[in-house]
């Protein structure tokens, strides 16, 4: 087993705009807190709209026609990316620790799960650099027509706290594969990955300008990069709340492109015919990973009647035995929430949980008193109609509803606002084709959860979010198509 370093050196904690660290404009600084026991790593500057103004100018420049980065061959593109996926995994072990510091997850998750995906997400779109391509169309007339795949231009990006490196690699990859440049801010409550990962751009021979990171705060530095009128495509993973306002911000200035992946309360439907050890597993991975800070978690588990007892038997005997503990302590499967605000915001949906009539089956607390660690909590006796059924707890807080029917779990799975993943566990081809063709989900996962791949396209439906994230659909959120006709003596 790798042993992870305890105590990581923070090496960088300035802005990083035109391949130089500066301080931001206004002086200020923030503090960047350990989540297991509240106690602070680094201050680091916080950039807000002077500094975005500097690290747009800086990409717009690097954006320019005869620049550096236009000029570059797209299959070199593709080396530079294969490069940062090189430095990245020479660093893993330092970056998995120094992302468990900041974030809370188990260095297990971080060296194991998280810096391989994202190793993997840059080099699947290093591959697609040289392959970006136009169609020729047959129009009518005596003309020839052509289509050509051109970069948007700037691109912000704003990255959430759950998986602070991997979204990163999710938005940065496609983005520059296309041949854009980007200026980033980093969720201020794990900044410090982010940081890092810049170095290893200009490391890897990245231009100056190309890749800008603007540590800060979301109404300062978010809503200047959502409002510039230099920046032509946005891109956000975060709340519904807050993706709702980036999408405002774009429309009230330059009408910039938005791709938005939000929240999820993803329905988790487990049938009688099912492998109850494979489903257990699906269930539990599905809800607890991560301790619950995944959007797309399994939030609503919906077991059919005949099997309910026993399947919750074994939900709940599973989720009493997850240890909850230090990120560096090989035998912990969760650590912390990520801060202070969402431990009272958990603890509350939980309470009123309690007070609305579901059955507390284990946890339910605060674990400890330093940190923000709480217990795998599961619920028994959910209804939709309350809180806890109907609202993102982005916690680790399972439900179990019970249901009769194909028809009945259906109309319940979509009987929400959200659409972002589901998934069904059944030995049973039909069920998996009739449940999967008429939930509304931009992911469905048979007799599994969680399941990632650089190749494949996700994203929601409803206030999931727009557009999708990974895979060929990944680069067309990060192209314009141009048309060209060309009258011709003759049909062609």
């Amino acid at each position: 087993m790798t042993t992870p370093i305890k105590n990581p050196e923070i090496r960088f904690k300035q802005l990083f705009i035109n391949n130089e660290w500066v301080n931001a404009t206004s002086g200020k600084t923030f503090p960047v807190i350990n989540p297991a026991n509240g106690k602070k790593i680094a201050d680091v500057q916080e950039g807000d709209k002077a500094d975005v103004n500097k690290a747009v100018a800086a990409a717009k420049k690097a954006f320019q026609t005869g620049s550096v980065w236009r000029d570059m061959d797209a299959s070199d593109r593709g080396r530079l990316l294969n490069k940062l996926a090189d430095l990245i995994e020479r660093d893993q072990l330092y970056i998995a620790s120094l992302e468990s510091l900041d974030n809370g997850k188990p260095f297990s998750d971080s060296f194991n799960i998280d810096l391989v995906l994202v190793c993997k997400c840059l080099r699947y779109y290093a591959g697609w650099t040289d392959k970006i391509c136009g169609k020729t169309i047959p129009m009518d007339g005596n003309f020839f027509c052509y289509t050509k795949l051109e970069p948007v231009g700037v691109c912000g990006q704003i990255i959430p706290w759950n998986f602070p490196l991997l979204m990163l690699a999710w938005k940065i990859g496609p983005a520059i594969a296309c041949g854009n440049v980007v200026v980033v801010k980093p969720a201020e409550q794990t900044p410090l990955t982010a940081l890092y990962f810049a170095s290893l751009t200009k490391q890897a021979g990245f231009p100056a300008g190309v890749v800008n990171m603007i540590p800060g705060y979301g109404p300062t530095a978010g809503a200047a990069i959502s409002e510039h009128m230099d920046v032509d495509k946005i891109a956000f993973t975060g709340s519904t709340e807050v993706g709702q306002i980036v999408m405002q911000a774009a429309a009230r200035t330059n009408l910039k492109g938005v791709t938005l992946e939000l929240g999820g309360k993803s329905p988790n439907v487990v049938f009688a015919d099912a492998d109850l050890d494979i489903a257990v597993e699906a269930c539990h991975n599905g809800l607890f990973f991560n301790m619950g800070q995944c959007c797309c978690a399994a939030s609503r588990t919906y077991v059919q009647e005949e099997i309910y007892e026993v399947f919750t038997r074994k939900l709940v005997d599973k989720a009493k035995k997850r240890v909850v503990g230090d990120p560096f302590d090989p035998r912990s499967m969760s650590g912390p929430q990520v801060d202070q605000e969402q431990l009272d915001k958990i603890l509350a949906l939980i309470a009123s949980g309690v007070q609305e009539g579901a059955k507390l089956e284990c946890g339910g607390r605060r674990q400890g008193t330093e940190g923000y660690f709480v217990q795998p909590t599961v619920f028994t006796g959910v209804t939709e109609d309350m809180r806890i059924g109907r609202e993102e707890i982005f916690g680790p807080v399972q439900q179990i509803i019970k249901f009769r029917t194909m028809d009945d779990v259906i109309q319940r799975s979509n009987k929400t606002t959200y659409g972002l993943a589901a998934a069904i566990c059944t030995k049973d081809i039909d069920k998996v084709m009739t449940y999967s063709s008429q939930v509304k989900a931009g992911t469905v996962w048979v007799n599994s959860f969680n399941v990632f791949g650089a190749q494949c396209p996700f994203g929601g439906f409803k206030m999931s979010g727009t557009g999708r994230e990974l895979g060929e659909s990944g680069l067309e959120q990060y192209s314009e198509v141009k048309t060209v006709i060309i009258k011709t003596p003759t049909k062609v």
